[in-house]
């Protein structure tokens, strides 16, 4: 049987988040992965990788697997009420509602997250807790049929995570061996509590603007009681 995977695509998409799982989604037997947008017009992601929607939100069909990936273009479609509404639409009827990295934090804008277990990026995991989500660390969190991921390449194992509840370890570990996927970093510096202080908050500042900028959209979202 097909399975039908939609994962949306927007201006400043982080490539990776969505990469990632469309790399393991679209290795699985039978599976129809589409790149959801607004229109058919390519897109740049936040770092300059041109990305063809394959499918407009207004032609997607009921989904098996919904899938939100995060980046500083997240912060554009807190608001977007045109993005917000398909994503719920299609959360009614999907099998699962996914997200990566600051993609969560669209779900939680949407109203999904409320009373659920969910993890992001780690520089936007406090968050979680305006959307009423029960934040948790983790790589892949899973709660019931919302399944989140924590920062960028933590979507590979988030999509291996998928495959498996769908198609059974079987069909999710070939694919991890297809792709040879056995992660060892050169470095011990992956998380916040693994880097050096000093490169912890140089990369701090470096994300500084995104985040004060998703701060004050989520301030106003909160004070126009969407909470």
């Amino acid at each position: 049987m097909a399975h039908r995977f939609g994962i949306l695509v927007f201006p400043d998409v982080q490539q990776l988040d969505l990469t990632g799982p469309y790399e393991v989604f679209a290795s699985a037997r039978g599976a129809e992965v589409h790149l959801l947008w607004k229109d058919r017009t390519p897109l740049r992601s936040s770092t300059g990788l041109s990305l063809q929607p394959t499918m407009t939100l207004h032609e997607c069909p009921p989904l098996d697997v919904l899938c939100i990936p995060g980046g500083s273009g997240v912060n554009a479609l807190l608001g977007d009420e045109t993005v917000l509404d398909f994503i719920r639409l299609q959360a009614g009827r999907a099998r699962y509602v996914t997200s990566v990295c600051t993609g969560a934090l669209v779900l939680g804008a949407a109203g999904l997250l409320q009373g659920r277990r969910a993890t992001t990026h780690w520089n936007a995991h406090d968050f979680l807790a305006d959307f009423g989500a029960i934040p948790v660390e983790g790589r892949v969190v899973q709660d019931g049929t919302l399944i989140t991921a924590g920062g960028v390449t933590a979507g590979i194992d988030f999509g291996l995570t998928v495959v498996a509840e769908l198609l059974g370890r079987a069909e999710a570990e070939g694919i991890q061996l297809a792709l040879e996927y056995a992660p060892a970093p050169p470095f011990r510096a992956g998380t916040p509590a693994e880097a050096p202080p000093a490169v912890l908050e140089a990369t701090r500042t470096r994300l500084a603007g995104s985040r004060a900028e998703r701060e004050r959209l989520i301030a106003a979202w909160r004070q126009a009681g969407r909470t």
